[in-house]
């Protein structure tokens, strides 16, 4: 990607604290099922009860945001701050809005942020997810797994300045 569309990206894509409201649940459900849903039914099926429950219980933990261009709601992401690093989680973008920089957009905002606090970032994917590509490309690596999931980290520029400028 060249400088100028890295700025207009940046220009057009907004990170909006969710309402806690009726409406924004819905919101996130629903870019969920349908960005992630396909991921979910390959392996597990959809279960609507479980999928609702397991969102109300992820909704009432963490804080939400919405991610908009140009004044459109196009996903979701949710970001947890603990003392020693944080968490990236329920980041999901309809899919209409994949492969255009989008979701690199969003992290490499949070990963300058978290940076500039010395924080590294983590998070949980599938992983038959087809954004692990996206993560790795941003400096993730795979920490644990289970059968289904791969543990990634992030460490912050800072970390890594340091820890690479040293004896």
């Amino acid at each position: 990607m060249t400088d100028a569309v890295l700025y207009q990206l940046a220009v057009m894509i907004d990170m909006v604290p969710m309402e806690r409201n009726e409406e924004s649940f819905e919101f996130a459900l629903a870019v969920k099922k349908e960005a992630f849903g396909p991921h979910i039914m390959e392996r597990w099926g959809w279960d609507e009860r479980l999928q609702r429950e397991t969102h109300a219980e992820r909704w009432a933990e963490k804080r939400f945001f919405r991610i908009v261009r140009d004044r459109e709601s196009i996903g979701v992401v949710s970001i947890d701050e603990a003392p020693d690093h944080v968490i990236v989680g329920e980041f999901y973008i309809f899919s209409s809005f994949h492969r255009k920089g989008i979701g690199t957009e969003v992290l490499t905002r949070i990963l300058r942020e978290t940076d500039a606090k010395g924080l590294p970032v983590r998070l949980r994917c599938l992983k038959w997810n087809p954004a692990v590509t996206l993560y790795k490309r941003l400096g993730f690596v795979v920490t644990s797994e289970s059968d289904t999931h791969f543990l990634m980290e992030r460490r912050a520029a800072l970390q890594l300045t340091t820890r690479s400028s040293g004896p």
